[in-house]
């Protein structure tokens, strides 16, 4: 599945330009951090949601670009503070800022990001689109410390696990897609509807990436690496939900003592296989899926429908 970046090819540029000037400062190595950064930057899958958003109501007008620029300054701003909380040294195959310029700098970075996000949209007198941000920024911070309080017990309910992955991750895809929405259309009821559709996508997109740690493709992080950091996921909450009482009990000794054991992890790998954790996670996450382009074939048929069908699609096929 490829992504649908052709047709929006134009505004895609413009808002890459739109986006280099948002992050330039007047201090050289800020500036050469953020030169930096731009250059590395991922897929723009968000950019791509809040622009597709705009286009399905009406035209790309100035509001949306600072919108998606928003919401990737934001999402830059939390990958750089995740990198010091995980203490990681790689982000998408180079090396993190965190590796070359340390935890000081990281944190100052990321900062830097969330106020020239806050002022980007006040300068211009987009209240409710920050509100909208801001809004995810908080649930993004509550999803990522829920994460961390029940991390210590391995003792996760289902309902708890998508209520963190709901706030830490679908969060900001919801906000893309709910600013976008609005930057054209200024109606409240289509933004709620298509801030339902993002985090519908948002948690079927964090389902993907837990499964990724149970496949055998190379998806750019280690297998068995969620298992590693202690993160309880989807295929791993099932299976020590419907195992027995042995099984369960060494799950989570191996995860909690054992999980740089590679020989031990291959065997949590293969119980989460052999009771069906895979099999059920990937049967949630076609679910959600299947709701959130339920959602979005409530709008009229248009290109713009049709590309963030792709996304939707691309999100639950891809391969990385």
């Amino acid at each position: 599945m490829r992504l649908p970046s052709g047709l929006i090819d134009t505004e895609l540029k413009i808002f890459e330009t739109r986006f280099r000037e948002a992050v330039k400062s007047q201090t050289p190595l800020l500036d050469r951090i953020m030169r930096y950064i731009v250059k590395r930057k991922g897929k723009q899958l968000r950019p791509m949601f809040v622009l597709l958003s705009a286009k399905l109501c009406g035209e790309i007008t100035e509001p949306a670009y600072r919108a998606a620029s928003l919401v990737e300054l934001l999402h830059t701003a939390t990958l750089v503070h995740d990198d010091v909380v995980d203490d990681s040294m790689e982000r998408r195959g180079f090396f993190s800022t965190y590796a070359l310029w340390k935890a000081k700098a990281n944190v100052l970075i990321g900062d830097y990001l969330l106020a020239k996000g806050l002022l980007l949209s006040l300068d211009n007198n987009d209240y409710r689109i920050l509100h909208i941000l801001s809004d995810a920024v908080r649930k993004m911070s509550e999803g990522e410390l829920l994460q961390l309080e029940k991390a210590r017990s391995l003792n996760l309910k289902e309902d708890i696990y998508f209520e963190i992955i709901r706030n830490k991750t679908a969060s900001l895809l919801a906000s893309a897609c709910s600013a976008g929405t609005w930057s054209t259309s200024k109606d409240d009821a289509i933004t709620e509807k298509m801030r339902l559709f993002g985090e519908k996508t948002g948690i079927a997109f964090q389902i993907k990436d837990d499964l990724f740690d149970y496949s055998n493709d190379n998806v750019g992080k280690p297998t068995g690496n969620d298992i590693k950091e202690k993160k309880l996921t989807l295929p791993l909450i099932y299976t020590l939900n419907n195992c027995d009482r042995e099984t369960r009990r060494k799950i989570i000794y191996i995860v909690k003592n054992q999980n740089t054991d590679r020989e031990k992890v291959d065997w949590v790998i293969a119980q989460v296989n052999l009771l069906g954790g895979i099999t059920y996670a990937a049967q949630r996450m076609n679910d959600y899926r299947n709701e959130a382009l339920e959602i979005l074939h409530s709008f009229p048929e248009s290109p713009a429908r049709k590309g963030l069908e792709d996304l939707v699609l691309f999100v639950t096929d891809r391969k990385y």
